[in-house]
């Protein structure tokens, strides 16, 4: 074989394509020979480069994509499309279907074998496609063992339990036994709970049962109650996972789970509560793919947009998001963050704790027992040499003194201040011990935030607005609109007449006049009143946009804001 027609290694494409540089390589050609892991897979997790970036460079390297089946938890209704016999035959194991495209995602030993894709095509129908990704044999003939033979649906795996004889109370939680149904049961609902699009997973133990709960779209779902003989080897199950104690029962934990999940990385974050009827263990859903939203896609109004970036194109001053827990500050902040992250800036972040691992941003967790509070943490990163800070919150004056010294001199600061509306904010920093003339100047705005449901495009009805609905609705110059639409349900949204959210803002922009008017010691109605003179738009005023364009329902919008405001 020629050079010309030498296949080029991996290191030498992701060079030319300018992913990678030669020093990042040879960094990761280092520590490849401490672990023994895979080129592509440490440059990802070293931050050089994204999953997104190496599955195609590995496509080009190997002509093929590749998946690792050890941290890969399949979609059942995937499994179900391939008897096991075809399986062991063909050595393959199915991943993930994708309903809406019609697509399944197969892993293969061999991607090119074209009659075992024949054979399987003959199987699932001819209208479905097929993804094939490589994988080890061996790792192919350990994921049938695993996955096929068992029951992997939530209503089996319960009848399944219910009709067992096994003892699940002394269960210990050996991870290498699939065929405990236990271990099956919270896999399944680990994935089931990410389909569905939830947020968190509550396990709550009553009295003499224990209740499942899913928070989706903001509310909590009973989806699922088991007998309370259960709980002591789901609990531990859990605890395993999350690599906490499983000895200790009286006192809070927290934990952290990894998992590929529906073809995507997904973090659990879990937490256990002690109470009166045993352990409560809830798990915060982190999926990066969600997590990260590049700030284009937050479907903002284009004025509040353009206003955002403005905000974040001054150099110095600090910027701060309001809201309640759960109103969706984290996912703003963090498509702030991605809007600005590049090489040539440094940013660095202090969180309570980090919830998504960004590539190029120095992130770190706070850890009172350690002595690295929010207050400390900012005097410790101040040495790093950071262009931009992102504070996790501001909860009293010492570390609210901290973030207004770093904006001061020279840094771009990010933080979150729990107050109920933008313009409260400064009250509320007041209150805390911040001088008004230390905030004039030094604040470049203000955004407030709620996260409301969206409509159900497939079963919203339209309605025609009352008198009152009429005078919340109609805007400044007067006009009303003649048909809104509220929720009806039907199955795709679970006959709840909403599926998914979208945030209400409130943006605050700072400007000379509002400056002065907080150097002055003004009340809040003098700088309310201001603003809205320059066209202050409130939470209210956000949601009625809105609820005109068919995205949301009156009753959905005056859940989170105070929509008689605009009755006066």
């Amino acid at each position: 074989m020629n050079a010309e027609n030498k296949p080029r290694r991996l290191g030498e494409i992701l060079i030319d394509e300018g992913v990678i540089t030669k020093d990042q390589l040879n960094i990761a050609l280092t520590e490849q020979k401490k672990v023994s892991e895979p080129l592509g897979k440490l440059l990802v997790n070293l931050g050089f480069a994204t999953e997104a970036i190496m599955r195609s460079a590995l496509g080009e390297a190997l002509e093929q994509d590749s998946v690792d089946l050890s941290r890969v938890v399949p979609d059942p209704d995937a499994i179900k499309m391939i008897n096991s016999d075809t399986a062991r035959k063909h050595k393959v194991i199915p991943l993930t279907y994708d309903l809406a495209r019609g697509t399944l995602t197969i892993a293969m030993s061999d991607t090119f074998n074209l009659f075992s894709l024949d054979r399987i095509r003959i199987q699932i129908g001819q209208h479905i496609e097929l993804n094939p990704v490589l994988a080890g044999e061996a790792e192919i003939s350990s994921a049938i063992d695993q996955f096929y033979g068992y029951e992997l649906s939530i209503d089996g795996i319960l009848r399944e339990i219910e009709t067992g004889e096994a003892d699940y109370t002394n269960y210990q939680g050996d991870i290498e036994e699939y065929s405990q149904p236990l271990v099956r049961l919270v896999d399944v609902m680990l994935s089931d709970a990410v389909k569905r699009g939830a947020s968190d997973l509550h396990f709550e133990p009553e009295e003499s049962f224990l209740r499942i709960r899913y928070r989706i779209d903001g509310v909590l779902r009973q989806i699922r109650s088991l007998h309370k003989t259960y709980w002591p080897a789901i609990a531990v199950r859990l605890k395993v996972m999350a690599d906490m104690n499983i000895a200790e029962t009286r006192s809070p934990q927290d934990g952290r789970i990894s998992r590929t999940i529906i073809g995507r990385q997904i973090d659990f974050r879990v937490a256990s509560q002690p109470t009166i009827h045993g352990e409560n263990i809830v798990l915060r859903i982190l999926d990066r793919e969600k997590g990260v939203i590049p700030l284009e896609q937050l479907e903002l109004p284009d004025d509040t947009l353009r206003i955002l970036k403005i905000m974040m194109s001054r150099p110095e001053g600090i910027i701060l998001v309001t809201g309640p827990t759960g109103s969706g500050k984290t996912t703003t902040l963090y498509s702030l963050l991605n809007h600005l992250s590049n090489e040539q800036i440094n940013i660095m972040t202090l969180e309570d704790p980090v919830e998504y691992p960004f590539p190029l941003i120095r992130q770190t967790s706070v850890s009172e027992a350690a002595g690295m509070g929010f207050a400390n943490g900012i005097k410790s990163l101040m040495r790093q040499d950071p262009d931009v800070i992102l504070v996790g919150e501001v909860r009293d004056e010492e570390t609210a003194d901290m973030a207004f010294r770093a904006a001061m001199t020279g840094h771009q600061v990010y933080t979150t201040l729990h107050t109920n509306s933008a313009i409260g904010a400064l009250p509320r920093l007041r209150d805390i011990g911040i001088i008004p003339e230390i905030m004039a100047g030094n604040i470049i705005g203000v955004l407030a935030q709620r996260l409301i449901r969206k409509l159900c495009k497939y079963c919203k009805v339209p309605h025609k607005p009352s008198k009152d609905e009429l005078r919340l609705l109609s805007n400044r110059e007067g006009s009303v609109p003649k048909v809104i639409y509220k929720p009806k349900g039907c199955t795709t949204c679970d006959n709840t007449g909403y599926k998914g959210r979208l945030a209400l803002l409130e943006v605050l922009k700072m400007n000379s006049e509002l400056d002065d008017l907080l150097a002055q010691g003004a009340t809040t109605k003098e700088i309310r009143d201001t603003a809205n003179n320059q066209g202050f738009l409130t939470l209210a005023d956000d949601g009625v946009r809105h609820i005109i364009d068919g995205i949301t329902s009156v009753d959905e919008v005056a859940r989170v804001a105070n929509l008689t405001e605009r009755m006066n």
